[in-house]
């Protein structure tokens, strides 16, 4: 695995999350620009730790009561608690877990990914979302295509400005998956609540984001069988009892679908 070099005078959309869920992997420019976020929306953080619980949710789902055990993690961030390898493997020690990102930081950090139980496998692509081909072809080399995978792009489709081009590359990467693959997304909606810390984002000269409607976010599961509850606030995706905020009218969506 090749390390690039960090560039630490551009902010860092998987250091900003890291911060926000506590961690320490960030550099001046990206607690500046958090603090300007935040200033707008205070409440991320909040979304941060939402998103996460989400993950768990999902993957929890589907390892458990849809049988999965392969999983393909695109946009992954910097390894913190809970990481997709560990909630499918507490599940299905057997699973196997391939992780995509394409952030320095994120690569420094890729061993912490790899450490999966000793009956399944993780392992980690140096790759962005727009190279679908790239990531199919290294990904097969631990998943099997013929047997379904589980898809998670949780907060990675916003930084994918074109909307027809989002929606063709995940029909790129599901249309190799087998029936029973399931797809997890989460993404911003547009609304007065987010707009503003997306600007903030966007003057600051990282990878720009677009913030779409519920109904644009529930248009990349077309082809697919939503879930209940279909595409909803993240705390109000099948929350547990331990859910933080599961009334919180959150700025952020999610659902899961499954091909058929």
């Amino acid at each position: 695995m090749t390390e690039r070099p960090l560039d630490t005078d551009v902010p860092s959309p998987a250091r900003i999350y890291d911060l926000w869920l506590g961690g320490k992997d960030n550099y001046a420019i990206d607690r500046m620009v958090s603090e300007q976020i935040l200033a707008a929306v205070p409440e991320l953080p909040v979304l941060a730790r939402t998103n996460r619980e989400f993950l768990g949710r999902a993957v929890r789902y589907m390892a458990g009561e849809a049988g999965i055990r392969q999983f393909l993690d695109i946009g992954t961030g910097i390894p913190t608690s809970n990481n997709t390898h560990q909630v499918a493997q507490s599940v299905a020690p057997d699973s196997h877990i391939v992780y995509v990102d394409n952030d320095p930081m994120v690569l420094a950090h890729a061993r912490a990914l790899l450490r999966s139980a000793p009956e399944g496998t993780t392992a980690f692509i140096d790759s962005d979302l727009r190279e679908p081909d790239k990531i199919r072809a290294a990904a097969a080399e631990l998943l099997d295509f013929d047997r379904p995978i589980g898809l998670t792009l949780l907060g990675v489709v916003d930084f994918l400005p074109d909307t027809a081009q989002a929606k063709a590359i995940i029909q790129d990467l599901l249309s190799a998956m087998a029936p029973g693959s399931h797809l997890a997304i989460s993404h911003g909606i547009v609304g007065k609540q987010l707009e503003e810390g997306v600007r903030q984002w966007n003057e600051s000269g990282g990878s720009p984001m677009t913030l779409r409607t519920l109904e644009e976010v529930t248009g990349f599961f077309d082809g697919l069988e939503l879930l209940e509850p279909g595409v909803v606030a993240l705390p109000q995706w099948r929350p547990v009892p331990e859910t933080l905020y599961a009334d919180h009218e959150a700025v952020y969506y999610a659902g899961v679908g499954k091909k058929v």
